[in-house]
């Protein structure tokens, strides 16, 4: 490589890892090298083999340069630009992957509706054609067919495509009916602080499934004698390990009760699909299920999730912080009305059609039509709460509207361990964010914002606040390696462009 390439490719690796937080000397003992030939690389002044760059990008799960195709993907933003016209909801990523991790469970054809292409979406379909499950996409791309084989093939799992998604812990569920020994690798996802699998290994105890962890990976065996005597209490009300339990509990012959489940959408979706498979469950909505499992599951099935409220607010906060009207269509206002009654309270300009149903038949959907207000701040904190509360992925882009809005906004973002300290990357697009502590930030507005070049965040929901900024700021910004926004966002910035955004996709290397 020339010297300018190394140059390039080191402060791509110093700013990725500045930005997890990490010292020379953790990346030196992540990768097995000394601090001072990280201090050379770093400063382009060493040689580095491309199997050297995707050892750095894996430990620090940043996409630095990607083998087989171009270089990673930055967007540049012109902004000041005002958002016109109208634009749909896509489906929810988080359902999506739920699915394709239900299908296990099922030895018939499953056809899943407008699943979302984005890359959290992808890793999975990696992982499940490795195993042996066949699927393709169908209707111009539009869906999804999925087949799994009679026997999965567990020994040849693409155990990289496997660390680079969370959502590989959900096969727990489906696997232990299929097999008394399995082991999957360690789940990974967005760099969001220590979140602990315990509550998985806990609700799944119950089905006589023991985990150990050793080397990266998860080893499972599976007691057959074992099986739920009492309902199960989730230590945690959260939306993977309510889903890994129904996932236990649909092949599981009998009645299981789940207490202090998480009715969330991606939960609800899943419940809906399970009974598309004829599994009944009662109580879908409420922090109590009941499932009425079957042995066997063996049918050819169609299912369409539905919209993604986190993508929904995402929307919004563009439309709020770009002080622009646009019409939001297909949002699904059940998960996003308390958010609603926050921003009513700060002054939101905004109008709701009547409710329409989605293509699940369940789910409540409206289009929503927000138009340029004058905010002020909140009086009470910003803080989420399992649903029916104000969505945990919705709390970041309370970060950009606050900094929009007149007055003091107290943000406590409590789920996570680190991901507040990322919203402090809006004060370098002058933004006033004072981390008050790794939970809580305090933003004062309105904000005069402005252009500026920088590394992605590491978690999804506050890199694309940062994107949105961007996007209010005159001038012209760059947000360099958005691998993590490809995750959870289908063509993100095709799609803001066809409302008015002018963001451009470039590769550098």
């Amino acid at each position: 490589m020339t010297d300018a390439y190394l140059a390039r490719i080191g402060k791509l690796i110093r700013d990725a890892r500045q930005h997890r937080g990490w010292t020379q000397s953790q990346l030196a003992e992540a990768l097995g090298t000394s601090q001072s030939a990280v201090n050379r690389i770093e400063r382009g002044n060493q040689n580095i083999s491309l199997d050297m760059i995707a050892r750095i990008g894996e430990a620090l799960d940043s996409e630095i340069v990607s083998l087989g195709y171009a270089g990673p993907m930055h967007l540049r933003v012109v902004g000041g630009r005002r958002l016109s016209g109208s634009i749909d909801v896509k489906t929810s990523k988080n359902a999506c992957v739920a699915l394709l991790c239900a299908t296990l469970l099922n030895a018939g054809r499953t056809t899943l509706r407008r699943v979302a292409r984005i890359e959290e979406v992808y890793r999975i379909l990696e992982v499940l054609g490795s195993i042996g499950v066949r699927t393709r996409w169908i209707n111009d791309g539009n869906d999804l067919e999925i087949v799994p084989p009679a026997e999965l093939d567990l020994a040849a799992m693409d155990t990289e495509a496997a660390r680079r998604t969370r959502s590989v812990i959900m096969f727990l569920g489906p696997l232990l009916h299929r097999m008394d020994h399995f082991k999957i690798p360690y789940a990974g996802g967005c760099d969001l602080g220590t979140r602990t699998v315990q509550p998985h290994m806990t609700a799944l105890r119950h089905f006589g499934l023991e985990v150990t962890a050793t080397d990266g990976t998860y080893h499972a065996q599976v007691d057959r004698s074992v099986a739920p005597t009492r309902a199960i209490v989730l230590t945690e009300r959260g939306d993977t390990v309510t889903e890994n339990a129904l996932l236990a509990a649909a092949r599981h012959e009998g009645v299981t009760v789940i207490r202090n489940a998480s009715s969330n959408y991606m939960v609800q979706d899943l419940c809906f699909f399970l009974e598309e498979l004829g599994v009944r469950v009662e109580g879908i909505g409420t922090t109590t299920l009941t499932v009425h499992g079957v042995a066997t599951i063996d049918r050819d099935v169609d299912y369409a999730p539905s919209e993604d409220p986190v993508e929904a607010m995402s929307l919004l906060a563009a439309a709020v912080v770009t002080e622009s009207e646009l019409t939001i269509r297909r949002v699904p206002v059940e998960f996003l009305e308390i958010e609603l009654a926050v921003l009513e309270e700060m002054g939101l300009d905004h109008e709701r059609s009547p409710e329409y149903p989605a293509n699940n038949g369940r789910t409540r959907l409206l289009d929503l039509t927000v138009r340029p207000s004058k905010l002020r701040a909140p009086i009470d904190k910003i803080h989420p709460m399992p649903f029916p509360g104000l969505n945990i992925d919705n709390v970041p882009f309370f970060a950009a509207i606050a900094a929009a809005a007149q007055g003091q906004t107290l943000i406590h973002d409590w789920v996570y361990d680190n991901r507040a300290i990322y919203l402090t990357d809006l004060n370098r697009l002058g933004a006033d964010v004072k981390l008050l502590d790794p939970h809580r930030v305090l933003v004062e507005g309105p904000t005069r914002w402005r252009s500026a070049e920088m590394m992605c965040p590491p978690a999804l929901r506050p890199a694309v606040v940062v994107l949105l900024a961007m996007m209010a700021a005159e001038g012209t910004s760059v947000l360099r390696n958005v691998y993590v926004i490809n995750r959870g966002y289908e063509d993100l910035a095709e799609r803001l462009n066809s409302i008015g955004a002018q963001i451009e996709i470039f590769r550098d290397i």
